[in-house]
């Protein structure tokens, strides 16, 4: 995610292969509850929510069970004020005994819940929906809950992310904790499932989610389309838009299908922009390698985020990107290639914790420089010199890239600070200057290559980066990325931290996603 420049000029710096188990239930007692809030009588001790541990976020995800796959249904009403009525279908296997089954889910209204076809109690306790089945399941055992319910669109200034609501519509921004706003699901990067979407909506409105569309339905009234993913994604880079869209296609590399979303009133406007995306995918894949999904496109927002986000194979930007004439072409540039880089930086390779967020914001930050270096001639080493001489302020304000501070309480987003853009970028100059260019680019694509669709943290990569160089680099991690002081920066002794009562304004990194990101200034 990369915060917009609007938003920064303030700152500082279906179903799965294996077949479903069955057994014999005892009917539970047909529980209805017309809300969420409403709890359903269950045996033991009070509901209470769980979490995976995740330092940052000790709430999100849950323990006991591995989801394969997803199937949100959503019918949308027209109304960007109404909820969406929605089932949410949700096979995987138990990793444990569960006598409850617990699901992030936080803004709607729970109708009903079921547990491998059997009506289940449910209660809420913080933001979980804690479930009761008729009876416990055993450790390995395959599941499959169905919850039917709302999903409601947050009010304006009640909380980040979940639903955004644009000028004809809807679009997603879960980026980090905010896709159980939007449907009950296990909410966090270390549990990645495939994805089936269906979207009802009137005729006139286009609906578009990641993946490839398998299916259009036209009825009188309405029009249901699917779509569905070839590669596991985490619950925070799920998309869904609907508007009064144009959907663009054209070829990427290797004829990669590519589809860009935008308003459709805007789609010329748009054009010389989206045009340059096969290219931009094209100078990756030169870095990288081949492109790791199905499909790529930008989706295109009419409203205000404050932030571009990396949502997986169809990247959200704010019009606004595109259309205010202060941006330099170069400097937009730079950010459709930050939320390019991040599919194989974050989505691809997932973060296995948030604190691992540094391999996600710092490699995206990267290549979106890199970019801007060979396209429009701004070095990589002036902004890496610029971001070192800033690094022990973001590190007092933000902590260090690989421990960063926890998030305020009412900012969830509050970890995507400059530490972990420019910040964890120059750990990686400082990695580069280390064990050398040819190394580097080696561990680039070894990194993608061995953790492909899955999730990895900061002790792979460090591990990886001793096999890849051949040598012990335990301790230059160790500074560079827990140290509360900046380090020394190899091939560059002359470069110093600029002093602690400095002013001078953050440096700029040039891309913006769906947290707050340190961004190039339009006038640098």
């Amino acid at each position: 995610m990369l915060l917009s420049p609007r938003a920064q000029a303030h700152r500082v710096g279906t179903g799965t292969g294996r077949p479903r188990t069955t057994r014999p239930r005892r009917l539970a007692l047909a529980l209805l509850a017309p809300a969420v809030s409403v709890c359903l009588v269950a045996a033991g001790a009070p509901p209470v929510p769980l979490g995976v541990g995740d330092r940052l976020y000790p709430h999100l995800g849950n323990p006991g069970y591995d989801v394969a796959s997803y199937d949100l249904a959503l019918t949308y009403s027209g109304s960007n004020d109404k909820p969406l009525q929605a089932v949410t279908t949700i096979d995987g296997w138990t990793t444990g005994t569960l006598d409850r089954i617990n699901l992030d889910f936080a803004h709607g209204e729970v109708r009903s819940v079921e547990v491998d076809g059997e009506p289940a109690a449910f209660a809420t306790a913080g933001e979980d929906l804690v479930i009761t089945p008729a009876r416990p399941l055993p450790r390995g055992d395959w599941m499959r809950v169905t919850v039917r319910h709302t999903s409601d669109p947050v009010s304006p200034g009640d909380r980040d992310g979940g639903w955004v609501r644009t000028a004809d519509g809807l679009a997603m921004a879960n980026q980090a904790d905010a896709a159980h706003l939007v449907f009950p699901c296990n909410d966090h990067p270390s549990d990645k499932a495939v994805f089936t979407v269906r979207v009802t909506a009137p005729n006139g409105y286009t609906a578009v989610a990641n993946g490839l569309p398998t299916d259009v339905d036209r009825a009188a009234r309405a029009t249901t389309w699917t779509y569905r993913t070839l590669h596991p994604m985490a619950t925070e880079l799920a998309q869904v838009s609907i508007g009064r869209s144009a959907v663009l296609h054209r070829e990427g590399p290797r004829g990669l299908p590519v589809r860009d979303v935008v308003p459709a009133k805007d789609r010329e406007a748009l054009e010389p922009w989206l045009r340059k995306t096969p290219d931009q995918i094209a100078w990756m894949e030169s870095k990288v390698g081949p492109y790791p999904f199905e499909t790529y496109g930008v989706l295109v927002a009419d409203t205000a985020t404050g932030f571009e986000l990396e949502t997986q194979t169809l990247s959200l930007f704010e019009k606004g990107l595109f259309t205010e004439p202060a941006h330099p072409a170069w400097y937009v540039e730079s950010i459709m290639v930050h939320e390019l880089a991040h599919q194989w930086f974050g989505d691809s390779v997932s973060p296995r914790t948030w604190s691992d967020l540094w391999l996600n914001e710092g490699h995206a930050t990267w290549y979106e420089a890199l970019y801007a270096q060979e396209k429009a001639d701004r070095t990589l080493e002036a902004r890496m010199k610029a971001a070192y001489g800033a690094s022990d302020r973001w590190r007092t304000a933000g902590g260090p890239p690989g421990a960063p501070e926890p998030p305020k309480p009412g900012q969830k987003i509050g970890i995507f600070r400059a530490n972990v853009y420019d910040g964890a970028a120059l750990v990686l100059f400082a990695l580069r200057q280390e064990i050398g260019q040819e190394a580097f680019d080696r561990l680039e694509r070894s990194w993608l290559d061995g953790h492909r669709d899955a999730t990895a943290g900061t002790a792979d990569f460090v591990r990886l980066a001793a096999r890849v160089s051949g040598r012990d680099l335990g301790s230059f991690f160790q500074h560079w990325l827990y140290d509360e002081k900046t380090p020394p920066m190899p091939g560059h002794p002359e470069w110093k931290p600029a002093a602690p009562a400095a002013k001078a304004p953050a440096p700029a990194p040039a891309s913006a996603v769906k947290a707050p990101r340190p961004v190039a200034k339009a006038s640098e």
